[in-house]
């Protein structure tokens, strides 16, 4: 069977296509992005018969019904998505889904005596040597004898001219346009690469873009409802204040029981977990199908039978029915708000503090697996703490995130004892090894975006840490208020003493949470400097770094902060010591705070 097969369809026929769901458009897999001057650039290509870029489609295979019989798949649209929906507006007078929810009309102009295209607009509606909407001219039973001689006697003009350039407007509906016709067993990978390499503009679509179009399409087992759920949910989350547009303009599906059930986010204002719709997904699937890897959902929404290689409608239904409640786990608020909570209650308060939304989306999985396995609450809250800082310090979800997706979820479903293998895995990726040489070594770094850095800070929050130097500020405020990271070992002064390198002065090792005020105070003095002064506020000098006025307040505040006690001493020549002492410190924290968890 061939892999692909080009071939040439006029716009009239592809149209056709579209009306009666030979190709099937994903409602809402993107809404309309284009400016009304690329619909008219477009129609103005095809009218001067330029080319205009292939299409892209994707059969979906033929499966097999419960009768032994057999229901020819569709297909689906996979590049060209903007185009075609601009000659529906253009051509068929259609409404499109702007990229704010609403539905508006795109009337493209042509001014039959210069053979011009615009977009419509109040002064072009005033000169009547324009068409104002060329889909009128395009319906059938349009009366273009009357028409030409209307216009032709209106404007002193001859017929004949003005029923040429009238037919040859009429006659983009003739216009071949090139389709590439994927064929219905190529595997998603394939088809992801055949896209890409003759994409023009290089746009890589993912495996979920993928499945979302195969959703949406799905009329039979409330494809488009599914897809509907994740794309409003994540929109409400990340701009609220649109809840009333698509309200207002998908009435028919804001009637539904589901839509109620995901306009709470909007309320919410929650910034520390915001999906999107591949994160809904890859939850949503991942959980109920246990399994990682999102090119099998494609295969199991075709109906495809693994062992048989065959596919099946029992398959396809069951597949809708288990991701649809995939979805609405995701989606409900009970879940979603414990499941931050626990990520709050860890000290992960920020999305900052966090660079893999893959830790959160897997910490979510395993927050319903435990769920629905009937773990006790405040076991799961425990769990998945653990899962996931573990996951952070091991990165375990950094290179081949579905690989891992896909080992952990099966192993963790067939365990015997689900909360005997987290314990064991804990121990083997976390052993003693790991908290006392390995992770020292990964604080010997100057990514300030380092995950070690970043779960220092939440360690810090967890244990309510105060600032260095700080005697009520705690590193949890200034987090909250957006606060600095600065140099514990002032950056200027290693600068000046021959330490120029940033790999060499902005190691993690020598960053804290510090007051902006206390470190203009600081300014480029050596430590031995500014903590003499430290020290002489402690004995009742004037407060000129922070309050802490007490020698013992001031020793345990080094020590929330990992500075060694010798520090108060230390100058250029003790710097990288310093760093030594200060990386185990650090990595001495981590360990007790996962086993505070």
């Amino acid at each position: 069977m061939a892999k692909f097969d080009v071939n040439n369809v006029s716009v009239e026929t592809l149209l056709g296509y579209v009306k009666d769901g030979t190709i099937a458009i994903p409602e809402i897999q993107r809404p309309f992005v284009w400016d009304t001057t690329k619909v008219r650039d477009l129609i103005d290509s095809l009218y001067r018969e330029y080319p205009v870029g292939y299409i892209i489609t994707w059969k979906s295979p033929d499966v097999k019904l419960k009768d032994g019989s057999a229901s020819e798949g569709k297909q689906i649209l996979i590049d060209g998505q903007q185009r075609i929906t601009a000659l529906t507006a253009a051509l068929l007078g259609r409404e499109i889904l702007d990229d704010n929810y609403k539905k508006k009309r795109i009337k493209i102009a042509f001014n039959l005596q210069t053979e011009e295209f615009q977009t419509n607009n109040p002064a072009i509606e005033k000169q009547e040597e324009w068409i104002p909407d060329i889909s009128e001219v395009m319906k059938p039973g349009f009366n273009s004898f009357e028409f030409v001689k209307n216009y032709a006697d209106k404007f002193g003009l001859e017929a004949n001219e003005i029923g040429t350039k009238l037919t040859k407007l009429q006659s983009i509906k003739n216009v071949m346009i090139g389709r590439i016709e994927l064929g219905s067993m190529l595997d998603i990978e394939t088809v992801t690469e055949i896209f890409v390499r003759i994409n023009s503009a290089g746009v890589i679509l993912s495996q979920a873009d993928f499945a979302m179009s195969k959703i949406s399409v799905n009329e039979k087992y409330e494809g488009n409802d599914i897809r509907k759920t994740i794309d409003y949910f994540c929109h409400f989350a990340k701009t609220p204040v649109d809840y009333e547009n698509i309200k207002n303009n998908d009435i028919a599906f804001s009637q539904k029981d589901i839509f109620n059930k995901i306009t709470w986010i909007k309320d919410k204002n929650e910034e520390l977990y915001l999906p999107n719709y591949v994160d809904v997904l890859r939850v949503a699937f991942t959980y109920k199908f246990r399994r990682g890897k999102l090119q099998d959902l494609v295969s199991l929404l075709s109906g495809r039978d693994f062992e048989t290689r065959e596919y099946r409608e029992d398959i396809v239904e069951e597949s809708y029915n288990k991701l649809y409640e995939g979805v609405r786990q995701f989606v409900s608020q009970t879940n979603f708000e414990r499941y931050v909570m626990i990520l709050k209650s860890a000290g992960i308060i920020d999305e900052s503090l966090v660079r893999s939304q893959n830790v959160i989306n897997f910490g979510y999985i395993l927050y319903l697996l435990l769920r629905e396995k009937d773990i006790a609450p405040d076991l799961i809250e425990k769990l998945v703490r653990r899962w996931v800082i573990m996951s952070i310090i091991t990165q375990r979800y950094t290179s081949s995130p579905e690989s891992q997706f896909d080992l952990d979820i099966r192993r963790l479903n067939e365990a015997e004892d689900i909360v005997q293998y987290i314990k064991d895995e804990e121990e083997r990726e976390l052993n003693e090894t790991f908290w006392d040489n390995i992770l020292v070594e990964r604080f010997n770094t100057s990514v300030a975006s380092s995950p070690y850095w970043k779960t220092y800070l939440i360690a810090q929050i967890k244990l309510n840490d105060r600032a260095f130097l700080s005697r009520d500020i705690t590193v949890k405020t200034l987090i909250e208020g957006r606060g600095d990271v600065h140099h514990i070992f002032p950056k200027d002064y290693l600068q000046k003493n021959g330490k120029d390198n940033r790999t060499i002065y902005n190691q993690i090792a020598n960053f804290a949470m510090l007051q902006s005020e206390i470190n203009i105070q600081i300014s480029n003095k050596s430590p031995y400097d500014y903590m003499k002064e430290v020290k002489e506020q402690c004995n009742g000098a004037n407060h000129v770094y922070g309050a802490i006025e007490s020698m013992d307040d001031l020793k345990y505040n080094m020590e929330e902060n990992c500075i060694p006690q010798n520090f108060v001493d230390m100058k250029i020549d003790d710097y990288e010591e310093f760093l030594k002492q200060r990386r185990i410190l650090m990595a001495a924290k981590l360990k007790k705070y996962y086993y505070s968890l």
